[in-house]
């Protein structure tokens, strides 16, 4: 694989302004694809992003859009092919991380949590789904978490949708297989961004001994990208905290 292997594609990224969301659109970019880097509020780290990747001569837009409503979705996926192209490649990281204890959590903390974290995979990839299919190329990866098969620190609301999430990969894996479409997921544990300040005692479960990075998750997306052979995976990065 060269480094401009997906020179000619789009690739829509939710939640792409930071974090991890922001190392997979750098990773794309470097790799050729024009990006839309979709956000909910951080216009300011948007924008950034898409200057630094256009001023090193690559293509991308910011996009807002609240992705757990249809009609935003329908608006944003709309812009991003007008000012990119269709979209190709698919990446649902969008997601909201609101810690509860079992006795704390309320039918509005579970609600808001599917509908950001869950139900926005479901909108973005049936929005994208024509135009992947009207070509037989597409590939989308959901980003998961370890909490989708584990105990997690966030809460039951958190592992559900995660799970959730999971179990949406499969079945659109399955159902897509012969449109040329892969559809896998990628499911960090503990990794270094914003969600983490502060809580570096829980470096002590970890049996590598750190943090993951966001470029560490990031490269797993690309490779499942960048390889046709694989759907319907979810690749779990825990650094030795457990294994599939």
């Amino acid at each position: 694989m060269t480094a401009e292997n997906l020179r000619g594609r789009t690739a829509l990224v939710t939640g792409g302004s930071r974090g991890i969301g922001a190392a997979i659109v750098r990773a794309l970019a470097g790799a050729g694809a024009a990006v839309a880097v979709n956000y909910r509020e951080r216009a300011g780290e948007a924008d950034a992003l898409v200057k630094e990747i256009t001023g090193a001569g690559g293509r991308a837009v910011a996009i807002p859009a609240d992705v757990s409503k249809g009609a935003a979705v329908a608006a944003m996926v709309e812009q991003a092919a007008s000012q990119l192209g269709p979209v190709d490649i698919l990446v649902n990281n969008a997601g909201i991380a609101i810690t509860r204890g079992v006795d704390d959590l309320t039918e509005d903390d579970f609600d808001r949590t599917i509908a950001v974290n869950l139900k926005s995979a479901f909108l973005v990839t049936q929005a994208v789904l024509p135009a992947m299919r009207a070509r037989k190329w597409g590939r989308i990866v959901n980003i998961s978490s370890g909490a989708a098969r584990g105990a997690g620190a966030i809460g039951p609301h958190y592992n559900a949708s995660k799970a959730g999430m999971e179990g949406l990969t499969r079945g659109y894996a399955a159902r897509l297989v012969k449109d040329g479409i892969t559809v896998n997921a990628v499911a960090p544990s503990l990794i270094e961004t914003d969600m983490m300040k502060g809580q570096t005692q829980l470096v002590s479960r970890i049996p590598l001994g750190r943090f993951g990075t966001a470029d560490e998750v990031a490269s797993a997306v690309m490779l499942l990208i960048q390889n046709p052979y694989m759907t319907g995976q979810t690749i779990a990065m825990s650094g030795g905290m457990a294994f599939n």
